[in-house]
């Protein structure tokens, strides 16, 4: 996936000013789809290029403050990007390496990152739980609500997921080891 089609999606479901959409963009797809304000209005200018978007000056805006909205051609791009075959994405992670060195070499004493990475799993967790409750506790949900809940559902699992295997993980590393015969 490339920011740009991130970026149209928000567009699409909200017409906004640059600052506007970094803002959205955090509280949202930037759960799971990073980007810094820079690179969202780097690929602004490019999508404009392309003629995927345009940009007018907003009335009663500061100086310079654009409006962006997707054009046909941003449609068609995003449609035809969605509708292409991707790979899943595989699991890359460097705490599975140091596992491995710590299972070849001996203890590395990486109970103290694990378990700052437990701490931000659970933080993530209880972020994305607040949401739930916040956004689809009222039921019945629209069918643009229940797709949006089912991508937090996928960050939910996620989370609770890394909590139980560092949680494991802990408790492995923390074992005593028997003495070597």
């Amino acid at each position: 996936m490339s920011l740009q089609h991130a970026l149209l999606t928000s567009i699409v479901e909200k017409p906004c000013s640059g600052y506007d959409l970094a803002r959205r963009f955090d509280k949202s797809i930037g759960y799971f789809w990073h980007a810094t304000h820079q690179q969202i209005y780097r690929e602004l200018a490019r999508m404009e290029e392309q003629g995927w978007v345009s940009s007018s000056e907003v009335e009663g805006g500061r100086a310079g403050k654009k409006r962006f909205d997707i054009l046909p051609a941003g449609r068609m791009e995003l449609q035809r990007w969605a509708a292409e075959s991707a790979a899943p994405m595989r699991l890359r992670d460097d705490m599975l390496v140091r596992l491995r060195a710590d299972a070849a070499v001996g203890p590395l004493g990486l109970t103290g990152e694990l378990e700052r990475r437990l701490a931000l799993h659970e933080q993530e967790l209880a972020t994305y739980r607040a949401i739930e409750q916040r956004d689809f506790s009222r039921q019945p949900l629209s069918r643009e609500a229940e797709i949006h809940y089912l991508i937090l559902k996928a960050g939910i699992s996620f989370e609770e997921g890394r909590v139980q295997w560092t949680k494991e993980a802990l408790a492995i590393l923390q074992k005593k080891q028997p003495p070597a015969r």
